[in-house]
């Protein structure tokens, strides 16, 4: 039998980030990656699945973006320090992402601030999570999505979790230098 061999795309020619094209690296502090992994765990158990620091069309960076079994998107930012939660002004941004937006926190932060008008309560829920488990403080409403933008986000969305998936099973499968 023979096989063709044809060359990979590059990432910016499909409009691919690096960020999409390969998992986390692992640069968030030990306490975000248990917060992860508590709320990963809960959306698994909901049938939510999801994946970490997804690339938005606004060159922002989701911390966990999941479909649930409608085919709704939600994500979550995760603040593990005070300051952090205080001094990010860039999270309103993903609003127009996703139906559902929570904040992802560790138990030991203080969660007052997510109560004020700044934090859109109303728009936000709340999620408290460690290393071994979540739970919901307060559900987030949903905000449906415009359809084309949702089609367009679970493409985006899947496509990023099977690339990531492949570069799991075979690492040089992405390598783009190695095909051809």
């Amino acid at each position: 039998m023979i096989h063709q061999s044809f060359p990979l795309p590059n990432a910016s020619a499909t409009g691919t980030s690096a960020a999409e094209t390969h998992a986390p690296t692992g640069s968030q502090t030990p306490t975000a990656q248990e917060v992860a992994r508590g709320i990963k765990r809960l959306f698994a158990r909901n049938d939510i699945w999801c994946v970490e620091e997804m690339a938005l069309p606004n060159n922002r960076r989701a911390d966990l973006m999941g479909i649930d079994a409608r085919g709704q998107i939600i994500l979550v930012e995760i603040k593990v320090a005070r300051g952090d939660l205080m001094g990010d002004n860039k999270w309103p941004d993903y609003l127009d992402f996703c139906d559902r937006f929570f904040w992802g926190v560790p138990p030991e932060l203080d969660r007052s601030p997510l109560e004020s008008e700044a934090f859109l309560p109303e728009r936000c829920g709340v999620i408290v999570a460690d290393g071994y488990d979540a739970e919901i403080l307060r559900h987030a409403p949903l905000e449906p999505l415009a359809a084309a933008r949702r089609k367009s986000q679970v493409e985006k969305l899947a496509r990023a979790a099977m690339r990531r998936n492949t570069a799991l099973v075979d690492p040089h499968c992405l390598d783009v230098n190695s095909a051809g």
